[in-house]
């Protein structure tokens, strides 16, 4: 079975969220207090002068984030492989197959008939979630084109692929963009409802402005039916604003991840880009998502938070049921420590296993455990998860 080191001896005590008060931002009431307020703005900065017609029209963020997934080419399993996150990925991937395994239990608990809205597929990853889950009808949107054209010709695959007599679910495939777009305009049925809308990786686009941001959420949001679900997985701020101030310059991070901001000590509500890398997987820019103003936005569509923690509390909760656990050792989530005789590990670097060293020499863990280098670790940190419930 798959264990990791004690979490007394590795985990990095997070940030404690402010008391409540309330600022204002635009129209929204937002829960804060004055440390926090400071830090994060009032949204003031987000007021943009017009450009003139006469000036050339830049491209969009969204362009720009549309084009970067669309030039990313399919990677094969074996290169996939021998990445240096190869399990960094595997892990997030654990991750969001629990988040919506769990999610689509609490559904079917009600009725067998599950409609999903997939808001940001990409290429389709999360499609073999949805067939495990038995669902009856996927939506997958995502801005870029191309990654919405993948998504259906996997699709199409995996139902060629499937017994004659396989109870498949049918899908649509709109490429739109999320934050500026009505979804429910774009769908064969406009009066379609959902019960779980996911938004895995994605949402932390839109907080470019005030708009963007409650676009996204009326797309996520205003077509569930009561009892329905919104789940995703987003980066955590006060984890980023907290590794930022602890570092001496506007940028953190190690040798698999960088995070860069502009400037410490302002992060304004919207619009507070950083540049994010991930080795081999992602290079774009990113804006910070402070998650009490988003709980306070989706008031608007009716929504309330059930659910959320850290990637890392989230491991901790849910790898203590057997099948949960036995499902981190099938999706190969956690490299085997010590490592097989022939067999290198992902890092070369000799600190990046030092809490596993600790771990056996201990003497608690079962030899091999599984576990993850410290660098991936700190990357994976970097997220939370979340589920709000449409009342």
């Amino acid at each position: 079975m798959a264990e990791v080191e004690e979490s007394g001896k590795r985990k990095r005590k997070l940030e404690e969220e402010p008391d409540s008060r309330s600022i204002k931002c635009r129209d929204s009431p937002v829960e804060n207090d004055d440390k926090t307020a400071n830090k994060y703005g009032d949204g003031s900065t987000l007021h943009r002068e017009i450009e003139s017609e006469e000036v050339p029209k830049k491209k969009t963020h969204a362009e720009d984030v549309a084009a970067h997934y669309n030039k990313l080419e399919e990677v094969g399993l074996e290169q996939r492989s021998t990445s240096r996150i190869f399990y960094l990925r595997n892990f997030n991937n654990w991750i969001k197959s629990v988040l919506i395994g769990e999610f689509l239990d609490k559904v079917r608990q009600r009725q067998q008939n599950i409609t999903v809205l997939d808001l940001g597929c990409g290429k389709g990853g999360d499609l073999l979630k949805w067939r495990k889950g038995r669902i009856s009808k996927l939506v997958c949107t995502d801005i870029a084109g191309v990654s919405v054209q993948q998504c259906e010709q996997r699709f199409q695959d995996m139902k060629n692929r499937g017994r004659q007599n396989d109870r498949f679910f049918s899908a649509e495939f709109i490429t739109a963009d999320s934050t500026k777009e009505l979804l429910s305009e774009r769908y064969k049925d406009n009066n379609m409802y959902f019960d779980i809308c996911s938004c895995q990786f994605v949402y932390h686009y839109s907080f470019e402005t005030y708009e963007q941001a409650d676009m996204m959420l009326k797309n996520a949001c205003e077509q569930l039916s009561p009892g329905g679900y919104f789940i995703g997985t987003t980066p955590d701020s006060y984890e980023l604003v907290k590794r930022l101030e602890s570092s001496e310059t506007n940028s953190f991070g190690n040798e698999i991840y960088n995070v860069k901001f502009q400037k410490k000590g302002d992060y304004p509500l919207f619009g507070c880009k950083y540049d994010f890398h991930l080795e081999g997987v992602v290079d774009v820019p990113e804006f910070l998502v402070y998650f009490p103003l988003l709980e306070d936005m989706a008031k608007k569509y009716k929504m309330k938070l059930v659910y959320k923690k850290t990637f890392w509390e989230f491991y901790e909760e849910k790898v203590k049921n057997i099948e949960h656990k036995m499902l981190l050792q099938q999706m190969m989530a956690l490299e085997k420590y010590p490592a097989d005789e022939g067999s290198r590990l992902v890092s070369h670097v000799k600190e990046d296993y030092e809490h596993a060293e600790i771990l056996k020499k201990d003497g608690k863990a079962k030899l091999p455990f599984g576990t993850m280098s410290k660098a991936e670790w700190e990357a994976t940190s970097l997220y939370l998860i979340f589920a709000f419930e449409k009342l």
